[in-house]
């Protein structure tokens, strides 16, 4: 009786939030009369294949001829994709594929990505996303560790995969030439196009963690039916239904998968390259008058690479939106791109833990550029010391977050830390006075350094800002005095001349003395990974090294 009264009281307590996600997928066009046929079909679609297979289901029922994907290949209709996905799931399943089992994804940007994700949860498979960065031994474990029984790969990755066991076989995604292994074009172009029997139950799809502390942890992303998740989103950024969006960043990362599954369910074209280029980005944006530009601060940092002037000889006027996630948005950089984009500018602060914390609005990085904005619809965020007692506004601690949407622990075993039922970010911030949150660095970055406790990111927005330095990264590395020190990496803009001890002075002029960094290292790139996230522990060993 006390469990069924907390359930209809929870029930109760979120109906008001429901309501005001239902309201914002309205405005952003998604919720229009559809005929019961149509609506019976479409729960159809979600009781057969889940959230990830009836996504591009439904896309097809309501837009079938409207262009789904526009990759290097060219255009093809959301009917198209439904369709190849089907003739894929049917094919994997002649091939053995049965619900649960492992079926790894190794692939750039293009179709051949969504028809792999769409059939494997069409076919009640585990779609496993593998990083394009990984080496041989890197595949091979993770392969290993999330059960995979048949692999899905770009031609390029034939030496990355080849020690990836694949029991049921394997399949080339992008071709670059001859090969013994068979193709999914080729299963498409044979396969039955007709909707799979539903199986015994929906696929799901395992992101791995991006590993730049560590070895990459596979995370089990099930998709909640309630709304807050759409609604929260659309609530902040103005997204609509039927445009077109661009999606950089890769699709086997939570960020590139999540935004380019939301635009196909709003019946957005998604716009896909093999490769970030900056000028191929633009154009192609201006091409397709995409309305939305997904990227991860790395790649917005190079598109104002190319100045100004170059950037304003594309017709970029369909543009709204500039979304970008998956590492930090320094001020600087989001300062400059409304400078040269306009107020266009939203930045998502997440993982592939807890999904959504925070979102910035350009009025947001206006009033202060290096903020991650408020938590949105439906998300309570904590900050919590490390005895776990709650602190006040403004006081730096321990970023803790409920939003309904938390992972349900990694593959491997394990889960984030939870604290009176908030899962931790794995980060440290504070809120400022207008509630917006700030996030100061990883809380296993923290260093103590002569007693004093040092967060770097708080020393790499100060450095990022000065108009000589392009990019910079701190980290603590060992001190035989202090136990550990501050070491500050710095990347200079081009033509520009600094030194160690001028960036020292800097940071010593504005920030506390133990804040100042006891070396600086002028390199001439940070080394990242295929998200864009600055590589860390590189830079420890690379100290080590010296």
């Amino acid at each position: 009786m006390a469990n069924a009264i907390h359930d209809l009281t929870k029930l109760l307590t979120r109906l008001p939030l429901e309501a005001q996600a239902l309201i914002s997928m309205a405005r952003a066009g998604l919720m229009t009369p559809e005929s019961p046929l149509r609506l019976l079909q479409m729960a159809q679609a979600f009781e057969h294949y889940g959230a990830y297979g009836a996504a591009i289901r439904i896309a097809a029922l309501r837009d079938g001829d409207r262009p789904g994907v526009v990759d290097d290949l060219g255009v093809l209709t959301f009917a198209e994709l439904d369709r190849r996905s089907n003739a894929l799931a049917n094919a994997l399943r002649d091939l053995g594929i049965r619900a649960g089992d492992g079926v790894g994804i190794l692939c750039r940007n293009h179709r051949g990505i969504l028809d792999a994700i769409f059939a494997a949860a069409k076919a009640g498979a585990k779609a496993v996303m593998l990083n394009t960065d990984f080496a041989g031994p890197q595949a091979k474990a993770a392969c290993d560790r999330e059960g995979v029984k048949f692999l899905v790969y770009d031609q390029e990755f034939e030496h990355v995969s080849a020690d990836v066991e694949a029991p049921l076989g394997r399949l080339i995604a992008w071709a670059d030439g001859s090969s013994d292994v068979p193709t999914t074009e080729s299963l498409i172009a044979t396969g039955d196009g007709r909707p799979p029997t539903s199986p015994e139950r929906p696929g799901t799809v395992v992101i791995l963690t991006s590993g730049t502390t560590g070895t990459p942890k596979g995370a089990i992303r099930e998709v909640n039916m309630s709304l807050l998740a759409p609604g929260a989103l659309l609530g902040k950024v103005p997204f609509r239904r039927g445009e077109a969006t661009f999606v950089a960043p890769p699709v086997f990362h939570a960020f590139g998968l999540a935004t380019a599954l939301f635009s196909i369910a709003l019946s957005s074209t998604v716009v896909l390259r093999r490769r970030f280029d900056a000028d191929v980005v633009l154009r192609a944006t201006a091409n397709q008058s995409c309305s939305a530009l997904i990227l991860v601060p790395a790649m917005l940092d190079r598109l104002l690479a190319l100045g100004k002037d170059r950037i304003d000889e594309f017709d970029l006027s369909a543009l709204r939106i500039i979304f970008s996630s998956g590492s930090q948005l320094t001020g600087a950089v989001a300062s400059q791109a409304m400078d040269v984009f306009g107020d266009v500018v939203y930045n998502l602060y997440g993982s592939t833990e807890v999904a959504y914390v925070a979102i910035a609005t350009p009025d947001d990085l206006k009033a202060a550029p290096g903020t991650v904005g408020r938590p949105p619809l439906g998300v309570t965020v904590r900050i919590y010391d490390e005895k776990g007692h709650s602190l006040p506004q403004g006081v730096t601690g321990r970023i803790f977050v409920h939003n309904g949407e938390e992972f349900s622990g990694y593959t491997g075993g394990g889960s984030k830390e939870i604290l009176e039922g908030f899962m931790s970010t794995g980060d440290v911030g504070h809120f400022d006075e207008a509630g917006r949150l700030f996030v100061e660095g990883r809380d296993d970055d923290m260093i103590v350094s002569g007693g004093e406790n040092v967060f770097p990111g708080e020393v790499e927005d100060l450095l990022t800002a000065h108009e000589a330095i392009h990019e910079a990264a701190a980290v603590g590395v060992p001190d035989d005095a202090l136990g550990q020190r501050l070491q500050a990496f710095v990347v200079l803009n081009s033509g520009a001349h600094l030194d160690a001890d001028e960036v020292k002075a800097h940071v010593n002029r504005n920030l506390s003395r133990f804040k100042t960094p006891r070396d600086v290292i002028f390199l001439e790139t940070l080394p990242r990974n295929a998200a864009g996230k600055v590589l860390k522990q590189q830079l420890i060993e690379m100290d080590a090294d010296e």
